[in-house]
């Protein structure tokens, strides 16, 4: 895999589970489906959204094999890695790459608080050691840690690191990484909220929580923006915000989840320590996601070839 497939809207799933916190299949298989017939262009398991520290290891490895087997090779599988530390985080890459993962998105490693140097030096030792290219995860809000867009830049080069899921909130920021990177790597986009902004700056489409739910207004809006129609494609976007603050009103993948069901996948469960959202929360998301449902059935055709 290169960084050529790295075009397009990644919905970041989350993971849906039993009472005994075991992954549900049959519903990571509806799951899975109702995305793949709406034309996404690959699978995210287990980020954040994926509650990849709440879920048991071997479940982890058991999601792996459930996306590769439904993607079978038509669309890559992204495995996130979030371990803390060099060995755990490599062994877990090596049994997703056992599994059918086709490449691995690494988070920074946090907690530790490493230098530049430290982080570069992780990140091309992993690289060198992985079974599978790997895409750096940055989300500074959470890990404390942002790569220095020289350090990126560098990362950039090495020809076993192909992309980056960006979650740095900082336009400055993605502006700086995006001027200096390799031809051969992909920026995507990590945040459902700022997608056409970070593709009229240089990303090549995004990994993005609520494709999830919407993926066909996710690939509109990758598409406008892929053709330039940058204005058009910030104004479908503006009317997924009423939806995007709902959604993160509350740690996800909590609201996500309570409003799975309305796609068809019926998987509310998260895992400790998240807490089903609060009832008025979820009344508010259910109707508005609804709404957004309704209205994505009636415009699509036309958005699409508007």
């Amino acid at each position: 895999m290169n960084a050529s497939r790295l075009r397009g809207i990644f919905p970041a799933i989350p993971t849906p589970v039993n009472a005994d916190d075991s992954v549900n299949a049959p519903a990571t298989e509806a799951l899975i489906a109702y995305l793949m017939q709406r034309g996404i262009d690959g699978l995210v398991p287990l980020g954040g959204t994926g509650e990849y520290g709440a879920l048991p290891r071997q479940e982890r490895v058991k999601m792996v094999r459930l996306c590769a087997r439904a993607a079978g090779g038509r669309i890559p599988v992204i495995p996130g890695v979030l371990d803390p530390g060099f060995h755990d985080a490599l062994q877990a890459g090596k049994a997703f790459a056992d599994a059918g993962a086709d490449a691995l998105m690494l988070l920074t490693p946090y907690y530790t608080t490493p230098t530049q140097a430290g982080i570069r030096d992780y990140f091309m030792r992993y690289a060198d050691a992985a079974p599978v290219p790997i895409l750096i995860y940055e989300i500074p809000y959470r890990t404390r840690i942002a790569i220095a867009p020289q350090v990126l830049h560098e990362l950039s080069r090495h020809e076993r690191i192909i992309g980056m899921k960006a979650c740095n909130t900082d336009m400055y920021h993605f502006l700086q990484l995006s001027a200096g990177v390799s031809e051969h790597f992909a920026l995507l986009s990590g945040e459902d909220s700022l997608l056409p902004l970070h593709m009229a700056a240089g990303a090549s489409g995004g990994i993005v929580v609520t494709a999830t739910l919407l993926p066909r207004t996710w690939r509109t809006i990758y598409a406008l923006a892929a053709a330039g129609r940058i204005t058009q494609a910030v104004e479908l976007h503006r009317r997924l915000i009423p939806l995007l603050n709902l959604v993160f009103a509350e740690t996800n993948p909590g609201p996500l989840k309570s409003v799975l069901d309305l796609i068809g996948v019926t998987a509310p469960r998260v895992l400790a320590p998240l807490v089903a959202p609060a009832a008025q929360l979820q009344a508010q998301l259910r109707s508005e996601l609804l709404r957004c449902l309704e209205v994505e059935a009636a415009w699509e055709p036309d958005l699409a070839h508007g």
